[in-house]
């Protein structure tokens, strides 16, 4: 990364900056960091990297409700959270708990997010739930939070994220695409209606 004045320069595709602690470490170095160096750490990325003007600042954090989740929730000011889970009972559980806590530190839950919630066969096209069918809908209801949508079990979005060219860049108009669009276009609604 280089550096304008003390600030990294984030990568940037399609017009989206990003910055990860991935690009700060060596590729085969685990980062496995607590407390004051996960503070530091967010600090940096937060206040030292030039983002420059920004639409939404989207921080991807790692499962559990550890130093990450709360260093995070304590620094900066939150418009809202989205938990995102698969549909099986033990990721469900992790995600009851992210609810939960950001509840208890009074950052707005925007919604829950159903990962791979179906897979398609590429070669008869049956449509088959491999961890369960509706577990994030049903914990979306039962904790009083929106249901923002699904994200399939799809080859293709596996495929396009590790060429570089994401699904909704290289198949607009696909199924797959569409649900990250109807899910990125609920979170602003959700935001918006928070903001008012």
């Amino acid at each position: 990364m280089h550096s304008n004045d003390h600030h990294m320069i984030p990568l940037t595709n399609y017009g989206i900056p990003c910055m990860s602690m991935g690009f700060l470490v060596d590729e085969d170095a685990a980062v496995a960091w607590r407390g004051l160096m996960v503070m530091s750490a967010l600090h940096k990325l937060l206040t030292q990297v030039a983002w420059g003007p920004l639409d939404y600042l989207v921080v991807d954090l790692p499962p559990g409700t550890g130093d990450v989740q709360l260093t995070i929730t304590q620094s900066v000011p939150i418009a809202g959270a989205v938990v995102v889970s698969t549909p099986q009972d033990v990721a469900l559980q992790d995600a009851r708990r992210g609810v939960q806590m950001f509840k208890k530190v009074n950052v707005p839950v925007l919604g829950l997010v159903q990962n791979m919630s179906t897979f398609e066969c590429p070669k008869c096209r049956q449509q088959t739930d491999i961890f369960g069918s509706d577990g994030a809908r049903q914990l979306a209801d039962s904790l009083g939070v929106a249901f923002l949508g699904d994200v399939p079990l799809h080859v293709h979005i596996r495929q396009t994220s590790d060429l570089g060219t994401p699904v909704v860049v290289s198949s607009p108009g696909s199924p797959e695409a569409l649900s990250y669009i109807k899910l990125a276009s609920a979170v602003v609604r959700r935001l918006e209606q928070i903001a008012t």
